[in-house]
């Protein structure tokens, strides 16, 4: 029968060679483990102790540093040891067959940090920063995903779960004596203690919703007839020649990706081939992958030629457009037309777009009008301090507390028992944000987007 806690074992650092590499290890009583792989030496907690690292015949693997972290005083609660080696991929495979051979099982994908939840020494919204602070793909992300790991946005939830118990307590306590309730709750103030959650509440979610902005960043598809300039544009923003230009129309036959950072934000942006009837087949493909660019970005921006308008290949392109998505007009080759950069309401939109702007790829002009564009379109409002990295189900969590509150606000004198409910609903909305009330599968799901060894 398995250890319901077995040892598990990881590569935890990135794959490739390195000057350094690292295998982790957690589990129970790991001093023996210690001991045979580094020769019959005993390491001390929190010391490094330089030794080689020896196989089941006791040869050398390698040489380098071991650490030892006794439970609970450690990132998993057990007992941990890291193995720091040479990072060449045979030492490291070498060294980790070896932590196997001595009882170690391999770690699932995030199954420290898992381990570390359980074991209450991250909450759930802590535990998912850390995969945020590895994938943060700006300073501005990774900043704010430290902020979470250090506990700032679970400090916020557990502050707003602590008085709703507080408030719950006060309703439910007038369930035993109707003939007292009114006149309890409002001696106690229910009302505006209520009123003071939902204004709380309010803020934590806008900062959340700000907060996922940052995490998630934005996906931005350039549209257009053929050679009128979405690769010129893709090249001005990204900075480099990430796209071939050329005047023959049909020159971009894939997608193709960059991503670029606008104060702080990731921004991913996809030029489209052409959108177009073709008999090429290779081009037909790229098409494909257009069209399900389009249907997933957040944002469209739509380049026309000034000198040829809205033609007949635009038109068809507009009509496949998905509705509500968020459209700006680029009023491209400025340097030709000799239109100064400006941007323009969409009272003057030639596509029916959200606002026309003009702008030369060529040259930059009317570059930083449409940055900021494209950040007023998310609702971007500046890195600030009272941010953090939250997810999509931190925001759904969020919003099903919000909607708990509202109900229970509009519970009359003589629905108790009603608003009971919702305070207990909304309370359990916010505890799912820090595992308090979670499924397994949930859980599962989470860690399993992890990378191997965190």
């Amino acid at each position: 029968m398995n250890a319901p806690n077995p040892t598990i074992a990881a590569i935890a650092t990135a794959p490739g060679r390195g000057g350094v590499g690292v295998i982790r290890l957690s589990g129970k009583d790991l001093l023996p483990l210690a001991q045979q792989i580094s020769g019959g030496k005993t390491p001390k907690p929190r010391t490094v102790l330089y030794t080689d690292f020896f196989d089941g015949d006791s040869q050398p693997i390698d040489n380098g540093l071991m650490l030892y972290f006794a439970a609970p005083a450690s990132f998993t609660g057990e007992d941990v040891i890291e193995l720091q080696g040479h990072g060449g991929p045979v030492v490291m495979e070498m060294l980790l067959a070896r932590c196997l051979q001595l009882g170690a099982r391999m770690a699932e994908p995030g199954e420290f940090t898992k381990r570390a939840f359980l074991n209450n020494k991250l909450d759930l919204a802590q535990a998912e920063s850390v995969a945020d602070l590895i994938d943060a793909s700006s300073k501005s992300a990774a900043r704010m995903a430290l902020r979470s790991l250090k506990g700032a946005f679970s400090q916020h939830i557990h502050a707003l779960v602590d008085d709703l118990i507080t408030l719950r307590m006060l309703v439910e306590a007038t369930l035993d004596f109707p003939e007292e309730d009114i006149d309890f709750l409002e001696a106690a103030d229910a009302r505006g203690k209520l009123a003071d959650l939902q204004g709380r509440l309010k803020t934590v979610l806008a900062s959340a919703e700000q907060g996922a902005i940052l995490r998630e960043g934005m996906n931005v598809v350039l549209v257009g007839a053929p050679n009128v300039g979405k690769s010129s544009l893709l090249n001005a923003l990204a900075g480099d020649d990430v796209a071939i230009v050329t005047d023959i129309a049909g020159t971009t036959r894939d997608t193709v990706r960059e991503q670029i950072a606008l104060d702080g934000v990731p921004v991913h942006i996809i030029d489209t081939a052409g959108l177009r009837d073709t008999d090429d087949v290779v081009e037909q493909i790229g098409i494909q992958r257009s069209q399900k660019a389009v249907q997933e970005a957040d944002v469209a921006l739509i380049l026309i030629d000034p000198r040829e308008g809205v033609n007949a290949k635009t038109q068809s392109i507009l009509k496949s457009l998905p509705e509500g998505l968020k459209k700006i007009e680029i009023r491209n080759k400025a340097d030709l037309t000799g239109e100064t950069a400006a941007v323009a309401d969409g009272s003057a939109a030639l596509s029916g777009a959200d606002s026309v702007i003009t702008l030369s790829a060529k040259t930059g002009a009317g570059l930083d009008l449409l940055k900021q564009a494209l950040l007023n379109e998310i609702g971007w409002q500046g890195e600030s301090e009272s941010l953090f990295l939250a997810r999509r189900r931190h925001l759904n969590a969020l919003a099903a507390a919000q909607t708990e509150l509202e109900h229970a606000a509009l519970c009359g004198n003589n629905q108790i028992e009603l608003l009971a409910e919702h305070l207990r609903l909304a309370q359990v909305a916010c505890s799912e944000i820090t595992g308090e009330f979670t499924a397994d599968d949930l859980l599962g799901v989470i860690f399993s987007r992890f990378c191997i060894g965190k």
